[in-house]
């Protein structure tokens, strides 16, 4: 399929073996699973309607409609007494032909997603994003409001396809008492779940200024309890 095809998606096999449960019970079990980027960065898994428990399904009166998928037929999900509501769609006339014949589960709806044995948490990862974390002897610096909250000169460079580089600094270069736990956890599927940090200036409380990852994800294990800042709420020197 051509990728300057602008009338469907991005559409690849997956090649993985992948497995999604809810109550328990393996819901949907294939090796012929596609990758399908609804969104540039973030593909879903479509699985053939003969590897799911068909009998698991009931048709609902709900559709919807996207201009790349065409309509969809939805479909709650009953397993072991566990219901998730509206969490599989079929695309039985998309212009997408390739995938008419699969059916697409809701990530969130489901208990839980394999990749081969290997339990997989917040979404498909793209095979086309990598990520490379680099030792770094560059001085970092980080303000806010004319206040310094960090200087670094040990960060590490998490370079990520298609983002900007991020600058990890451990948390004995911050101005800790600066820092307070923030509002906010975040899931990435290449990094894990991540932790957000507040600053407070005087009687100002800048909220979710920072991130960190207490326990990273495998590829990203040498971020592990560093520290990054958003560089729209922040001022970041980088020399």
């Amino acid at each position: 399929m051509s990728s300057s095809d602008r009338t469907v998606p991005r559409i690849e096999p997956c090649g993985k073996r992948i497995r999604t449960y809810l109550g328990g019970l393996a819901v949907a079990d294939t090796t012929r699973a596609l990758l399908v980027w609804e969104h540039p960065r973030h593909p879903v898994h479509y699985v053939p309607v003969e590897d799911v428990r068909t009998d698991l399904l009931t048709a609902t009166d709900r559709t919807s409609h996207r201009p790349q998928l065409g309509h969809a037929r939805i479909f709650d999900l009953t397993a072991n007494g566990r219901t998730a509501q509206h969490a599989v769609r079929q695309y039985p006339d998309s212009p997408a032909e390739a995938i008419r014949g699969h059916l697409r589960f809701d990530w969130a709806a489901m208990d839980a997603w394999y990749e081969e044995d290997e339990q997989v948490r917040w979404g498909a990862r793209d095979p086309y994003v990598r990520i490379d974390v680099l030792a770094s002897s560059r001085t970092v610096r980080v303000d806010l409001d004319g206040t310094l909250l960090a200087l670094s000169r040990s960060p590490r460079l998490l370079f990520e396809t298609g983002l900007p580089t991020r600058y990890y600094l451990p948390p004995t270069d911050l101005v800790l008492p600066l820092f307070e736990p923030g509002t906010r956890t975040t899931h990435c599927p290449y990094k894990g779940s991540a932790d957000h940090l507040s600053v407070r200036l005087g009687d100002t409380l800048h909220q979710d200024v920072a991130w960190t990852y207490p326990t990273p994800l495998a590829e990203s294990l040498k971020i592990a309890g560093l520290v990054s800042f958003y560089d729209d709420r922040v001022t970041l020197h980088v020399d």
